[in-house]
């Protein structure tokens, strides 16, 4: 049998293509949960690899067969969990492109085409989200990647700052202290961790999540000069809080400390007018991170870095070898992140800020908050259960009047299949927690979750 002729392509994909709509077109109405878990799909593939090669549209329908009985549909509109965006259409038909044309979007000179488009969506996100213009931007996996990226950058520039070199290894370069709130996010201690500053020093926070800015400015200022790192917070995963930026920024270049925002889904508020407000002064820091598979909807995965400094954000992540061709005066996609070798992530985020335009992104944002408003609306008029956040942004955390009650909901949530949420513990107590993150969550999709939590409490008999 001929393998990769032109022909089978066509086949593949037009039998990939049609799975796909089918799964698209069931999202409204099919149940959120899966109906077997992973070891159960494990068991539907064949145990051994086959000798003998097989057909490729064979292979797709195969593979949709056994896996789609698994899936959870994090696409519906009323899918809550963890903080997981849907996907706008230009964005997934432009995630195909960049499959069919598989350009190695990390050396600028050979995916050209590709690199202009992720330089044009990074200017415009700049744009949107009202930072510096002349910060460098690069495509991650995630914000766990973001969130590296740029806190190796900020730990070089900060050790040359003070005559170090950071390509001498950690044993040689002064300490460089890292702070955040008690709310920092766990991504941001992965990347602590990863790039060797350690698990950050919590300095306090209020009961929302926002950073105590005097214990922040007590903590800087016990080592004296010490070169130091502040991690700040746009959208705490349970509250959706934000920092006092004003605040706390000015504490932090006081005392010469570089500042990062993890602004994982947060920073989009920069974008919406109504909600601008909450990440006053967060324009002042020295990077930040985000996701565009959050807020902005793109398929996953893609996480944007971002830097003020763009050099110091090549001086630290760039790659160089007499293999890989460099263009003068202008950055590689790999100078941006800490892969080598990846896919062209930002052309999705091109695709759906091209689609919605700046205000459609204002909207979306709008939209999205407006959801989360009418969501902890809706639980407020259900006996027996309170909304314990302040809801200022896309995250609403539920609970009953007791930790296992409140257990039994989610779980029977998960199972009934309307609508899915996380379950979290926040401030000892058990939630359930809802993060709005699709597009697509309407008025009709609010009625309906709020309608299942209804029936769910009723059926557990929490309204007693």
């Amino acid at each position: 049998m001929e393998h990769g002729a032109r022909s089978d392509y066509g086949r593949a994909l037009h039998t990939a293509h049609r799975h796909a709509m089918a799964w698209l077109d069931s999202l409204d109405e099919r149940p959120i949960r899966p109906e077997l878990d992973a070891d159960a799909v494990r068991d539907r593939f064949a145990a051994e690899l086959p000798d003998e090669p097989s057909d490729a549209t064979s292979v797709v329908a195969e593979l949709v067969a056994a896996a789609e009985p698994g899936l959870l549909a994090m696409g519906s509109s009323r899918f809550y969990g963890l903080v997981t965006g849907g996907t706008y259409p230009a964005a997934l038909a432009a995630d195909w492109l960049v499959s069919a044309w598989d350009q190695n979007t990390g050396p600028r000179q050979v995916a050209g085409a590709t690199a202009a488009v992720e330089e044009t969506a990074g200017r415009w996100l700049l744009d949107v989200l009202g930072l510096p213009p002349d910060s460098g931007v690069g495509f991650s996996t995630g914000a766990t990647g973001a969130n590296l990226a740029c806190l190796i950058a900020a730990r070089d520039a900060l050790v040359r700052e003070r005559g170090g070199d950071p390509a001498a290894g950690l044993h040689d370069l002064p300490p460089v202290r890292f702070f955040a709130g008690d709310a920092v996010h766990t991504s941001v201690v992965l990347a602590g961790r990863m790039s060797g500053l350690g698990a950050p020093r919590t300095v306090g926070a209020d009961a929302q999540g926002r950073i105590d800015v005097d214990g922040l400015a007590r903590a800087l200022h016990e080592h004296g000069d010490d070169p130091a790192i502040v991690a700040l917070q746009a959208g705490d995963v349970h509250s959706g809080a934000f920092d006092d930026f004003v605040a706390a920024v000015e504490v932090a270049h006081l005392a010469g400390a570089w500042v990062h925002v993890d602004g994982a889904f947060g920073l989009w508020a920069a974008a919406n007018p109504r909600s601008r407000h909450l990440v006053e002064g967060a324009a002042h820091a020295d990077s930040w991170a985000t996701d565009a598979h959050k807020t902005l909807n793109v398929p996953y995965d893609c996480g944007v870095a971002i830097v003020r400094d763009e050099a110091a954000m090549t001086a630290a992540l760039g790659a160089h070898a007499a293999y890989l061709p460099e263009m003068a005066g202008v950055a590689d996609p790999y100078d941006h992140v800490t892969e080598m070798s990846r896919r062209a992530r930002g052309v999705p985020v091109w695709a759906a800020l091209r689609s919605l335009g700046r205000q459609g992104v204002a909207r979306l944002v709008d939209g999205l908050t407006d959801a989360a408003t009418a969501l902890a609306a809706g639980f407020r008029t259900i006996p027996g259960l309170e909304v314990l956040n302040d809801v200022v942004f896309t995250q609403v955390c539920l609970a009953a009047r007791g930790d296992a009650s409140t257990a039994a909901l989610g779980e029977w949530l998960r199972a009934e299949g309307t609508a899915w949420a996380s379950s979290s513990t926040w401030h000892g107590r058990t939630v359930v927690r809802f993060s709005v993150s699709n597009h697509g969550t309407d008025a009709e999709a609010v009625r309906r979750t709020v309608d299942a939590v209804a029936r769910g409490a009723a059926a557990l008999g929490l309204e007693a």
